[in-house]
């Protein structure tokens, strides 16, 4: 799941069991706190670097068996030795959220892709590992799941990301349709727009869609939660779709309508469509 506020997924929280609930406080604490590093307040690219580093720096403490020194990594130490999690995942969000300082444009999908490993997938990765199902299987599943959430949050924030000097949409597909950088500065919505969008909802459903499995497969709460996550980041790109691809205009969100149908689908699904 992308790290970005969760704002279409709050339903999540709510069905963790309580035992664990601790446990995914102290690790939305550390990514919460490293992404508005990157992103939040007005410090210079080598002040947020740095502080980014000094979070990799408490990581190398917890791995040695060190007492970390920052209130954040009091709470996470003790998770990451109770659950036996690795800590290759905390690293993999740090070096996204260092990418973002950085990194403004993409020349590729895959390599958008690569940053939705570092960027999103860590999260099912942990999630998985607190729930004791981290197999294989799962772990690919869950990361085309989260990479799915992540690029639908995105095409959700294209306006918002242009303000902050970014464009994640990939510069290949720019080409391929035609739109430009000033396209999206300007807000322009036309059949190249369109088709743009199109293309990139429909790659990105795919993307879900093959992840979908796990949510039936995963027991108990986790298997619900999963399932109401997937069908949320669904509803977005229906949302998304509903407008023709004006996000500039139209963000869209999902409110208390979007969640019944949520809810519904979620209870209603078998698993082949996605529906």
């Amino acid at each position: 799941m992308a790290v970005n506020h969760y704002e279409n997924f709050p339903v999540a929280s709510l069905l963790l069991p309580p035992h664990l609930r601790a446990a995914v406080a102290a690790i939305y604490a550390f990514a919460r706190s490293a992404d508005d590093i990157a992103d939040e307040g007005d410090a210079s690219p080598p002040q947020r670097l740095a502080a980014l580093a000094s979070y990799s720096r408490q990581l190398d403490l917890i791995e040695q068996g060190a007492r970390c020194d920052a209130p954040i990594f009091d709470r996470l130490q003790p998770v990451i030795t109770q659950y036996s999690l690795p800590i290759q995942p905390f690293r993999d969000l740090l070096s996204a959220f260092s990418q973002d300082v950085v990194t403004t444009r993409y020349a590729r999908h895959d390599d958008l892709l690569d940053y939705c490993r570092r960027s999103a997938n860590p999260v099912g990765t942990l999630m998985l590992h607190l729930y004791g199902q981290a197999n294989a299987v799962n772990l690919h599943q869950s990361d085309a799941i989260c990479s799915a959430l992540q690029l639908i949050n995105f095409w959700q924030d294209v306006a918002i990301d242009w303000q902050k000097g970014r464009i994640y949409l990939p510069l290949e597909d720019l080409d391929r349709f035609g739109v430009s950088p000033r396209d999206i500065q300007q807000g322009q919505v036309d059949q190249r727009w369109r088709q743009l969008m199109q293309f990139e909802l429909d790659r990105t459903r795919a993307l879900m869609l093959s992840g979908a499995p796990l949510a039936h497969r995963l027991p108990g709460r986790i298997g619900w939660e999963l399932r109401l996550v997937v069908q949320g980041g669904l509803r977005i790109l229906e949302r998304i779709e509903a407008v023709g691809g004006d996000i500039f205009t139209r963000r869209p969100r999902l409110g208390s309508r979007d969640w019944l149908v949520v809810g519904w689908r979620g209870l209603t699904w078998r698993g082949r469509t996605g529906r």
